[in-house]
Order: structure tokens, then C-alpha cells, then sequence
């Protein structure tokens, strides 16, 4: 057009990046005044104890499993767990034949990877878990193929921990779908009597329940018939997680909009098919994180097994200790040795959460 001049736009800065380590730090660190603020203080206490902290730990400790030379430096005496690892490992399983739960715990570990894996999730699957629990228990009880006999009392340490751990989740999910269905049900009775088991069971702690298993429960079987403590607390933890997982589950389906269900019900699809392809499949996929809290729980729980003698990790770090008094004075180091254990199982599981969630809601990505 005549009579006009061209004007330019003005330049525009540059678009901020919103991916890489640098646009991390920006969102996530100082993000805002109070974000940069709380940043800056936790780096200023960092930089303060942080070299104290190393030098405890690394550059001034012991790792020599002497407890004499322990008692001469001003750090860390890891010679603890130098001297004490296969009791801590292994609890007082014969020591000779600790090949054995070494061989078993590598081989559920194997398993529980594997089962983590898209590519394992085959019907076979379910051959496997037998094949390899089999295998598990053969080598830590014994008593064939010419292996010594072991009683379950004297299991403990890391095959312990994992295996009550695997058992009790492996168990306590299908209890609590079903219950988790049974507080929903149209009928009174299988209502009343979830809500029963749900309210009991939450209603006391996990030390109760483990209490009643290994010591009150024997009192009510026949004269000369007894179960295995371990499988009475492996019974009462899958009971307990079962009664609080239900509730997780539970939240999840009703969540799920009524609709839906009359929907399936018009196209006449049956109670238990409408679960199975309609309700189930988004009610779980909602409740991923809350189902693998109550894993980790479990994991976790599973050290107040010592209260009925059967000595796991933390069990057999106490046992090693009260037993040498020369070592008695850094069960720090002791603990946090089995701390950093814990820590590693339940920070893979939480990882593995968050993969799985991304999995179930790549549907919902836009």
C-alpha cells in the first residue's frame, strides 16, 4: 500500500529450554524466591558437613577388619562389616554350607528381574516362578539329593528378608483384589465379612499380628500337630499387607465412573468380564504408585520377624554383635551397612513404579 513505511518487528529473545540438565536445574532448583532460597541454604549446609561426613566415612575410616585398629582413628570402622558380613548375609546358617542360600538368593533375584521384564511376561512365566521356588527351598532346607538338612529356624539374613518379602506380595495382591471386590459387592454377607477382615486387621499393628501367629495360634491346634513358624508369619504378613492393599485397590475402583459398569452391562458383558476388561485394567493403573508403597512396606516390614526368632537382616546384624563384644561398639557401621541394602531393593522397586506408570498412561500422553 502507498503511503506507509515499513516498519520491522522487534527482535524477540531467544525461547527458554525446557529440556537437558541446565533447564532441570532452572525448574527444579530455582524455580522461584523460595525455591532458590531453600536451594541455596541446603548447598551452604551441604558444603559444611559434606566434607566432615566424607572424612568419617571414607577418607578417616578403617576397613580393615581389625577392631583394635579401630579404636585408634577418628572415622569409620567398616572392619565390622568386613568381619561380620556372611552373619549379616546369611544369618546363622551353618557356615559351611552357606554356598547354598548364596546360590538361592541369586537365583530369586534372577527371577524377581525377570518378572520385571516385558519381554518374560509369557505363560510360561508362571513355570518358572514354581521351578525356581523349588529350587529356592531344596537348597536352603535341604534334607535330599544329598544335602544336609537345615531347619527353617536357622534361615535368616538376605534370603530370609527376600524371601518373606516375595511371598508375602506374591500372595497379598490377589487376597486383596478379591476383597478389595468383596467391599463393593452387591451382597451383604461377603460385604459385611470384608469389611470385618478389613477393619481388624488395620486395626492392630503387624508385631500383634506376628505375635498371635508364632505364639497364640499353636495353642488352638490339636495336641501333637504344629505348623512351621515360618509359614505362620509368612501367613500373618500376607494377611496384614493383604487387609491395607485392599483399601489402595479399593480407591481405584471407585474411581472408575458408573457409567462405564452399565455401559458393559448393556452390551451383555458378565459381572466378572466387565472387571476383567473394563474396571480392573484402570482402577490398577490408577493405583500404581499405592500398590508399590504397600510393596516397599512390605520389604521393609518384614524386619519385625525378629521379635518371633527368625533373624533376618537387622536380626542377624543384632545376633553378630551381641555376640562380640569387641565389635559391639560400631553397630552404626552395621546398620547402615543394612540400610544401604534396604535402600538399594526399595529405590529399584520405586524406579520400577514409575516406569510402569508411564506405561499404563501412554493412553492418556497428548
Amino acid at each position: 500500500m502507498t503511503g506507509q513505511t515499513f516498519q520491522p518487528v522487534p527482535a524477540r529473545s531467544a525461547p527458554v529450554r525446557l529440556e537437558g540438565p541446565v533447564a532441570w536445574v532452572r525448574s527444579n532448583l530455582f524455580g522461584d524466591w523460595k525455591t532458590s532460597l531453600t536451594t541455596v541454604l541446603m548447598g551452604a549446609l551441604l558444603l559444611w558437613y559434606g566434607p566432615q561426613l566424607l572424612n568419617w566415612a571414607l577418607f578417616k575410616a578403617s576397613w580393615v577388619a581389625d577392631a583394635e585398629a579401630c579404636r585408634v582413628i577418628s572415622g569409620a570402622c567398616w572392619g565390622v562389616v568386613t568381619e561380620k558380613y556372611r552373619f549379616i548375609i546369611f544369618g546363622r546358617y551353618p557356615f559351611e554350607e552357606q554356598w547354598r542360600p548364596l546360590v538361592a538368593t541369586l537365583l530369586m533375584m534372577a527371577l524377581l528381574a525377570a518378572s520385571c521384564m516385558r519381554a518374560f511376561w509369557r505363560p510360561w512365566l508362571v513355570l518358572l516362578w514354581i521351578g525356581v521356588l523349588s529350587i529356592f527351598f531344596l537348597l536352603m532346607y535341604g534334607n535330599a539329593l544329598g544335602l544336609t538338612k537345615v531347619e527353617t529356624d536357622r534361615w535368616g539374613g538376605l534370603p530370609l528378608t527376600l524371601l518373606l518379602a516375595t511371598l508375602s506380595i506374591a500372595m497379598a495382591f490377589p487376597i486383596a483384589l478379591v476383597v478389595a471386590l468383596g467391599r463393593r459387592s452387591s451382597l451383604p454377607a461377603i460385604r459385611t465379612f470384608c469389611t470385618i477382615y478389613v477393619e481388624l486387621i488395620r486395626g492392630v499393628p503387624l508385631i500383634s499380628v506376628l505375635f498371635m501367629a508364632s505364639f497364640m495360634f499353636p495353642l488352638f491346634m490339636p495336641p501333637g500337630f504344629n505348623i512351621d513358624v515360618l509359614i505362620r508369619v509368612l501367613v500373618g504378613i500376607t494377611l496384614f499387607s493383604a487387609a491395607y492393599m485392599a483399601e489402595v485397590i479399593r480407591g481405584g475402583l471407585q474411581a472408575i465412573p458408573k457409567g462405564q459398569i452399565e455401559a458393559a452391562a448393556t452390551i451383555g458383558l458378565s459381572y466378572w468380564q466387565t472387571q476383567r476388561k473394563i474396571v480392573l485394567p484402570q482402577a490398577l493403573a490408577m493405583v500404581v504408585p499405592g500398590i508399590m508403597n504397600n510393596f516397599i512396606a512390605i520389604f521393609k516390614d518384614t524386619s519385625l520377624v525378629t521379635i518371633v526368632s527368625l533373624y533376618e537382616l537387622t536380626g542377624a546384624l543384632g545376633l553378630a554383635l551381641n555376640s562380640d563384644a569387641d565389635w559391639r561398639p560400631y553397630k552404626i557401621e552395621g546398620y547402615l551397612f543394612i540400610a544401604l541394602i534396604y535402600f538399594a531393593f526399595c529405590f529399584a522397586m520405586s524406579r520400577y513404579s514409575v516406569w510402569v506408570e508411564k506405561q499404563v498412561n501412554k493412553g492418556k500422553a497428548r
